[in-house]
């Protein structure tokens, strides 16, 4: 199974992390940027599509900023950002250029996303470039970004640009061989695992936080980022980027990293969108029955089963559904605002009929609009 999903890729998304193309005393790792640059020219010639989510911006600033050490402003990020941006870019430009590649470049911010029309107006952009044959290099748009409108990590990022393309599979270059069975920098009888076929606990309980603050994520992040693309039918392929010619063997069926199956029922894109790219405005707490429906049977959500309604949203806003105890379970698009809610929750429909005349909508939730998680 793996090699076969392995050699039938057609479209890629690759993200390689920080700590590959750039570090805080020496700025841009050049060297290493044209060896990546290499391999993913191969990939490219043999047919498939790529599309490139690097990160490095920050890091790549702090060397021509003089900084003694990484930024921890927000402001001072952003000034590093837009420093390093331009330094990384023009990197990979003139390392695709040795291979007779285009490249361009991509700057995102989650708004980008969230927003259903520019989402697919950055589906449509990135479509066309790589009709003609075009590598786009993807980064957050650091130089703008803030703690609202972020991804927060780039391995997130990178998962969404895999559902925002449509890709085949998610590779996530590192400075680690794989997922191992601890942390091999800690214990050295740690053991790379191979082959993930299901996200269970004891997979999710393997990755560490990362001790850097070069990078946002760690192996915690790959993980979550692996399962969200598995819900929509893409594999994730996590390995080591220091080694030169590694990704494009093991495309070709050889042993290499840890690779994570996708999910045998996968989501159609719209619902992937919901579960994944949106946040949520708000939280409704469901009795035992009303999570029974949603789970089991697939009905919409009544406002007979919600017990509590918390935050501030309006019709249309994504929110969260759990059960008593708190455990998220579900995520949708709701038919009403908070404020409504707050009058209407626990209430038949009937009653809630004579009470305010006729509604839009019985339905909270549409079965439709909503996600099990």
């Amino acid at each position: 199974m793996r090699d076969q999903l392995l050699t039938q890729t057609k479209r890629l998304v690759v993200k390689i992390g920080s700590s590959l193309v750039a570090s805080r005393d020496d700025g841009l790792r050049i060297a290493q940027i044209v060896s990546i640059a290499n391999d993913l020219a191969q990939i490219h010639a043999s047919n498939r599509q790529v599309v490139v989510v690097s990160s490095g911006a920050i890091v790549a600033g702090i060397h021509p900023l003089g900084l003694k050490a990484y930024p921890k402003s927000i402001p001072l990020k952003q000034a590093a950002a837009a420093v390093g941006q331009s330094r990384l870019i023009r990197a990979y430009e003139k390392s695709f250029e040795k291979t007779g590649d285009k490249v361009a470049q991509i700057l995102l911010t989650h708004q980008d996303l969230a927003d259903r029309k520019r989402f697919l107006n950055a589906r449509h952009t990135l479509t066309s470039l790589l009709k003609y044959g075009v590598i786009p290099i993807i980064n957050e748009n650091d130089t703008v970004s803030v703690d609202e409108i972020r991804f927060g990590d780039n391995d997130n990022l990178a998962g969404q640009v895999a559902h925002l393309v449509d890709a085949d599979l998610l590779v996530i270059l590192s400075d680690v061989d794989g997922l191992y069975t601890a942390d091999p920098r800690q214990n050295p009888s740690a053991t790379l695992i191979p082959l993930v076929e299901k996200f269970t606990k004891s997979i999710e309980q393997t990755a560490g936080l990362s001790r850097s603050q070069e990078s946002r994520g760690g192996m915690v992040t790959k993980i979550q980022a692996a399962k969200h693309v598995a819900r929509f039918g893409v594999s994730t392929l996590l390995l080591n980027g220091e080694i030169q010619g590694l990704l494009p063997s093991v495309l070709q069926g050889s042993s290499g990293g840890t690779f994570f199956l996708p999910h045998i029922s996968p989501l159609n894109s719209r619902k992937q969108w919901i579960a994944f790219t949106l946040r949520s405005k708000g939280l409704l707490q469901l009795d035992q029955g009303a999570v029974e429906a949603l789970q089991q049977r697939g009905k919409s959500l009544l406002p007979s089963g919600i017990l509590d309604v918390k935050g501030h949203f309006n019709a249309g806003d994504p929110i969260t559904c759990t059960d008593e105890k708190g455990q998220e379970f579900a995520k949708g698009l709701v038919n009403y605002s908070s404020h409504i809610l707050q009058q209407i929750k626990g209430q038949n429909t009937r009653d809630i009929q004579k009470l305010f005349g006729t509604r839009e909508y019985e339905e909270v939730v549409h079965r439709d609009n909503l996600v099990i998680l």
